[in-house]
C-alpha cells in the first residue's frame, strides 16, 4: 500500500537573524549533539532550498531557463515528526514522499570514505542534478549551469541553518554509485552534494578540532593497513 505524503509545516517567512548575520556566522559543522530536529527545522531548510515562492512557480533559488535541474532527497535518522527512512521533496506542494524505509546515515556514510559525521547528523539532505532538464535548452553549457543552481541551494541551506541553531557541511566527495543505489535515484539523477544536519555546540571550535583529529587518525589507520596489504 503506498504511503501518505508527509505534509510540512507551512515554511517561516520572517526569522530572528539577518541575512548579514547569518552571512557573517556561517561556518562548515560537522560535530552535532545526539538531539532530535524538528519537522519544522526540516520544512524550512527544504523549503530555502527550492521552494516555489509565487503563483508562476519562481523559486528560492535563481535557474537558468527556469528548468529546476534539481532534485532533493530526505535521509531521516533523528527527526521529530518524520519516521526514519528516504523522502523526496515536492515543491509543488511543499511535501515529503517516502521512497525508502529504514535509516540510511550509516550506508550514506560509508559512501563518503569515512566522513563519520554523515552517520551523526540528524538528518542529511541529498541534493541531485537532473542534467539533461538544463541541456535539451542550453546544450554543453547546461551542465555548468546545473552546477551553479546546485551552489545556490547548497547556500541557502547552509545560511538557513543559522537561526535554526543549526550546523551542516557541503560534501562533493563520495561514491555516487554507491549513493545512487542506496537511495535507490532514478537513472537520470547525479547525486552531487550530500548536506548533513544537526544540533551544534556552542564550543564548536574545540569540537571540530577534536573531530578533525579523529578523522586524520582514522585515515591514517586505514591508510596504513592498506599499504601493509599490498606490500
Amino acid at each position: 500500500m503506498k504511503e501518505s505524503p508527509i505534509q510540512l509545516p507551512p515554511p517561516r517567512l520572517k526569522g530572528r537573524v539577518s541575512i548579514e548575520e547569518a552571512i557573517y556566522q556561517r561556518r562548515t559543522h560537522r560535530t552535532y549533539k545526539n538531539r532530535p530536529i524538528t519537522i519544522e527545522e526540516i520544512s524550512q531548510l527544504l523549503f530555502v532550498g527550492q521552494g516555489i515562492t509565487n503563483k508562476e512557480g519562481g523559486r528560492t533559488v535563481p535557474s537558468a531557463g527556469a528548468l529546476y535541474p534539481i532534485e532533493m532527497y530526505l535521509v531521516a535518522g533523528n527527526v521529530k515528526g518524520i519516521a526514519p527512512g528516504a523522502y523526496k521533496y515536492k515543491p509543488e506542494t511543499h511535501e515529503l514522499i517516502k521512497v525508502l524505509d529504514g535509516d540510511k546515515r550509516k550506508e550514506l556514510s560509508e559512501a563518503t570514505l569515512f566522513q563519520f559525521w554523515v552517520e551523526d547528523a540528524a538528518a542529511v539532505i541529498v541534493l541531485c542534478g537532473v542534467f539533461w532538464r538544463t541541456m535539451i535548452k542550453y546544450r554543453e553549457r547546461g551542465k555548468y549551469f546545473v552546477f551553479m543552481e546546485m551552489g545556490h541551494t547548497a547556500q541557502n541551506i547552509s545560511l538557513q541553518s543559522i537561526p535554526l541553531g543549526l550546523g551542516t557541511v557541503c560534501i562533493g566527495g563520495f561514491n555516487k554509485r554507491k549513493v545512487k543505489r542506496i537511495l535507490n535515484l532514478r537513472g537520470d539523477e547525479v547525486p552531487l552534494y550530500l548536506l548533513p544536519i544537526g544540533k551544534i555546540f556552542k564550543n564548536y571550535y574545540k569540537k571540530e578540532r577534536e573531530t578533525m583529529k579523529k578523522f586524520k587518525h582514522l585515515l591514517e589507520e586505514v591508510f596504513s593497513r592498506y599499504s601493509r596489504n599490498h606490500e
